[in-house]
């Protein structure tokens, strides 16, 4: 009886380990209370999408660890940050982070929780299989890398913040008949201006007046940190710029060539070609808007302070043309867009800011 018994619970345990999945594939439409998940196992077909609380889901995936030998997942980027990414891999699944896009691929005007996390799946199911083109996975950023980030858009919202103040201020005082230019709420132009004004007028602008302050206070705070010991590759650059463009770049290494860094930028141009028919248009804009941002900032610097930088010389008879807005603009993005590959090469160590004519 002993022996049988043994017979029939190997055989069970060889059972279970034979119907064991090879894969396991979950799409997942993340939300703020719930996840739509779709599950696919090996090549069969999508099951039917199922609704989880967060905690619930992270329960069931780890329980899919036990059903197949990998399980891998994948959701869209957003404001839900990175946090259940780390949470999976800590727990043995496989997965990714992919770029937010309209998976209503034919244009039937359904788009739901259910439909874009089978999307996502039948999408996973052809990534894992070999074809890299299926998602556009998003490099994530390290704990690290993320809080300098953080620095960064925190600052950019200060930004925000102060403009929004200052406007507020002057076209409170337009509709009461004083049109301003400027930093109306510095101390020498809030002198002039405040004996100009009814005692209630000047109250009201005195509470904008110290909100401006106290976020140019935080600005100043912010820069400190966000700067740190971070040196400028060259003069124009700016330590300040140069950190921020590192903060969204993430890792000047992990692109592999030149094309990948100015994909990144948006500052590519368009194309339509077809047959012998090609034509180039306006920039993409298809990379990350703040990369973009700087790297036009940067440019307009670095017209200024490297005339011997060759992009500037290849560029200069249009920038020259002061009656060419258009022209002058085209060569700034133009610079930008160089000014960016180069970067990468000084970071990686693959050039000098002397070879590259920067001093």
């Amino acid at each position: 009886m002993k022996n049988t018994c043994s017979t029939n619970t190997r055989k069970t345990s060889s059972t279970k380990t034979a119907l064991k999945a090879k894969l396991i594939k979950l799409g997942i439409d993340v939300h703020a209370d719930s996840y739509r998940v779709v599950r696919q196992v090996d090549n069969a077909t999508p099951q039917p999408a199922q609704k989880f609380t967060p905690a619930g889901f992270l329960a069931w995936a780890a329980k899919q660890l036990q059903l197949a030998e990998e399980v891998h997942s994948c959701y869209e980027a957003g404001p839900f940050g990175y946090s259940l990414h780390r949470q999976l891999l800590e727990m043995g699944v496989r997965n990714v982070v992919v770029r937010p896009q309209n998976w209503d691929e034919l244009g039937r005007k359904v788009k739901t929780d259910k439909t874009d996390a089978l999307a996502l799946t039948q999408r996973l199911d052809r990534y894992v299989q070999g074809n890299r083109q299926a998602l556009a996975v998003i490099t994530v950023p390290t704990p690290e890398q993320e809080q300098a980030r953080c620095w960064s858009r925190h600052r950019q919202q200060l930004q925000k913040d102060r403009q929004t103040h200052e406007a507020q201020g002057r076209s409170f005082l337009l509709y009461h008949g004083r049109r301003v230019s400027g930093q109306w709420w510095q101390p020498r132009a809030w002198e002039v201006l405040q004996p100009l004004l009814q005692p209630w007028q000047s109250r009201i602008l005195e509470s904008l007046r110290t909100l401006i302050l106290l976020a140019d206070q935080q600005l100043a705070q912010v820069e400190s940190q966000v700067v740190g010991e971070a040196p400028s590759p060259a003069k124009g650059f700016g330590a300040l710029t140069s950190q921020l463009l590192r903060c969204e770049v993430l890792d000047w290494h992990r692109f592999a060539n030149r094309r990948q860094v100015a994909s990144l930028t948006g500052m590519c141009p368009s194309v339509r070609a077809s047959g012998h028919h090609r034509v180039q248009g306006s920039i993409t804009k298809h990379g990350n808007p703040r990369i973009r941002r700087l790297l036009v900032e940067l440019a307009w610097r670095v017209i200024r302070f490297q005339p011997n930088y060759p992009p500037v010389q290849k560029w200069q008879k249009q920038l020259a043309n002061q009656s060419a807005g258009g022209g002058r603009k085209k060569a700034a993005v133009a610079i930008g867009r160089r000014l960016a590959i180069d970067l990468w090469r000084i970071e990686t160590g693959r050039t000098t800011a002397a070879q590259l004519h920067l001093s």
